[in-house]
C-alpha cells in the first residue's frame, strides 16, 4: 500500500465533503486526483464508471423505485396500512403497532427506507394524532419503523451491495484457512433478509408495548373484530398479492429480482386502473419523475463510488485494514462489534447506498479473513446503516416524518432514541447469531 496515494485519496475526499461539496462530486474529483497523481489514463476512469452503470441487475434499481411509488397511487399501500390496523385491534399501542406491521408489508414492496416512512407516515401519523398519541411520537415510531424498508425484501441496499460484492473474490488466505465460501447473489440477500426484519421489528413492537403502556395509549377496539379483519382482507387481496407474486417469483427462481421489479409494475398498472380503478393520469406522472430524479441521483453516486472503490482495493487498503484488526484482536464478536459501531457513526453522515459502494470493498475481505459468509456479512450492512435513517444528522426518515406530522427533527429524534437502541440491540443478535440471516436461505437451497 502506497501512504501517498491514500492520503491523496481520503484527504481529497474528506477536505471536499467538510467544504459542503456533494459526496458525487467529492467521490469522482478524489478518485481522479488519485488516478492523475498515479500517472493513469483518465480515460480508464471513465470506463470503469461507465461499466458500473451497465450491469443487468441494476435495472432492478429504478424498477423497484417505480413500482413503490406506483403501488402508493394505486392505493395499495392503503390497503396494507387498513388491514395492519385490523390485525392490531384492541392491543395496547395497537396503532403504533400497526404502523411498524404496515411498513413491513409496504417494504416488502418498496425496497426503500424515505419511500416506506413517506407512504405508511401519510397515514397513520394523523391517525395517531386523532387517537391521543403524541404527534412527535408517532413521528419517531413511523421514522424508526421505515428503516425495515430496505431490510424486508425486496431492498434496494441489498441490490447495491450485491452487485459491489459479487466481484470481490476471497482472499486466497481467507480459503486456505476456512475453506471454499458460498456465493453471493441478490436472490439469496433477498431471502437472508426476512428474518433480521422481522427481529427488528420484534424490538421495536417490544418497545413500543412499553411505552405505549406507560402513557396509556389503548388499542383501537375493546375487542378483534373478525368481521372487520375479513373485510380488510377481501379489500386488500389484491395488495397483499403483490409482494407475494413479487418474492415468490424470485424465490421460485421464475424470474430474477430485475424482473420481478417489472412484473410488480406491471401488476400495480392492472389493479391501479381496472381492479382498485384509483390510478390517475397525474399521479402516475409524478411518480415517473421520482423515479427519475431518485435512479439519476443513485446512478451518479454509483458512477464514482465504483471508481473510489477499485482503488482502494488495488492500492490493498481493506488488507491492511484487516491486519490491523487483527492484529488489536482476533476475537470475533470483539471485530463485529468494532465494525457496526463504525457502520452506525457512517450512517449518521452518509447516504446509505454510497456508504455501501464505499464499504464492501473495505469490509468484505476483512470479514472473509475472519470466515464469514458474505450473505451474513450484507445483512449486517444493511441492518446496520438502515439505522442511520432514524438518526441525526442525516436521519432521511426524520426528514420525511417531520414534514409529515409537523413535529420538530429535535422532538422527534430525542423521542426515537429508545427505538434506535432497540434496532441496535436487535443489530447485535443479528450479528452475533449468523443463522438468523441463513437459516432460510439454507431451507430454500441456497
Amino acid at each position: 500500500m502506497d501512504p501517498t496515494i491514500v492520503y491523496i485519496l481520503f484527504g481529497a475526499f474528506f477536505l471536499l465533503l467538510i467544504i459542503g461539496a456533494p459526496i458525487t462530486v467529492s467521490l469522482g474529483v478524489a478518485a481522479l486526483a488519485t488516478y492523475l497523481s498515479l500517472g493513469e489514463n483518465p480515460m480508464a476512469f471513465v470506463q470503469i464508471a461507465f461499466t458500473s452503470v451497465g450491469s443487468f441487475p441494476l435495472m432492478a434499481l429504478p424498477a423497484f423505485i417505480l413500482a413503490g411509488a406506483l403501488m402508493e397511487a394505486a392505493g395499495i399501500s392503503k390497503r396494507l396500512v387498513d388491514i395492519a390496523e385490523a390485525f392490531a385491534g384492541p392491543a395496547t399501542g395497537g396503532l403504533a403497532a400497526a404502523t411498524v406491521f404496515a411498513c413491513m408489508f409496504f417494504g416488502a414492496i418498496s425496497g426503500s427506507g424515505p419511500a416506506t416512512t413517506a407512504a405508511v407516515g401519510m397515514l397513520m401519523i394523523p391517525a395517531m394524532a386523532n387517537r391521543g398519541y403524541d404527534r412527535g411520537y408517532g413521528s419517531a415510531i413511523t421514522a424508526s419503523s421505515g428503516g425495515l424498508g430496505v431490510v424486508i425484501p425486496p431492498s434496494i441496499p441489498m441490490v447495491i451491495f450485491g452487485i459491489s460484492g459479487m466481484g470481490l473474490q476471497p482472499p486466497p488466505e481467507a480459503v486456505a484457512e476456512h475453506g471454499a465460501f458460498q456465493t453471493l447473489s441478490i436472490p439469496k440477500l433477498f431471502i437472508a433478509g426476512i428474518m433480521p426484519g422481522v427481529v427488528i421489528a420484534g424490538c421495536l413492537l417490544t418497545i413500543n408495548y412499553l411505552i405505549s403502556r406507560k402513557r396509556g395509549y389503548r388499542g383501537l377496539t375493546d375487542h378483534w373484530s373478525f368481521p372487520q379483519i375479513r373485510g380488510t382482507l377481501r379489500k386488500g387481496i389484491w395488495s397483499m398479492l403483490a409482494p407475494l407474486i413479487i418474492l415468490g417469483g424470485i424465490y421460485s427462481g421464475l424470474f430474477t429480482p430485475t424482473e420481478s421489479a417489472i412484473v410488480a409494475i406491471f401488476y400495480t398498472l392492472i389493479v391501479g386502473i381496472f381492479l382498485h380503478r384509483e390510478l390517475a393520469w397525474k399521479p402516475t406522472l409524478r411518480t415517473l419523475e421520482t423515479t427519475t430524479w431518485i435512479t439519476g441521483r443513485v446512478l451518479l453516486i454509483l458512477f464514482t463510488a465504483t471508481v473510489f472503490g477499485r482503488l482502494l482495493v488495488e492500492q490493498r487498503v481493506p488488507a491492511y485494514i484487516a491486519e490491523v484488526m487483527l492484529g488489536v484482536t482476533d476475537n470475533t464478536y470483539a471485530i463485529w462489534a468494532m465494525i457496526i459501531f463504525f457502520l452506525l457513526f457512517v450512517g449518521m453522515f452518509m447516504e446509505t447506498l454510497a456508504a455501501i459502494m464505499i464499504l464492501t470493498p473495505v469490509l468484505l475481505p476483512i470479514m472473509y479473513m475472519l470466515g464469514m459468509d458474505p450473505v451474513h456479512v450484507g445483512i449486517v450492512v444493511v441492518c446496520a446503516l438502515a439505522i442511520g435513517f432514524q438518526t441525526p444528522p442525516l436521519g432521511e426518515n426524520l426528514f420525511v416524518a417531520s414534514g409529515i406530522g409537523g413535529s420538530s427533527i429535535e422532538e422527534i429524534s430525542l423521542k426515537a432514541l429508545p427505538f434506535a437502541a432497540g434496532s441496535i440491540v436487535a443489530l447485535f443478535i443479528i450479528a452475533y447469531f449468523p443463522q438468523i440471516s441463513l437459516w432460510l436461505p439454507s431451507v430454500m437451497g441456497y
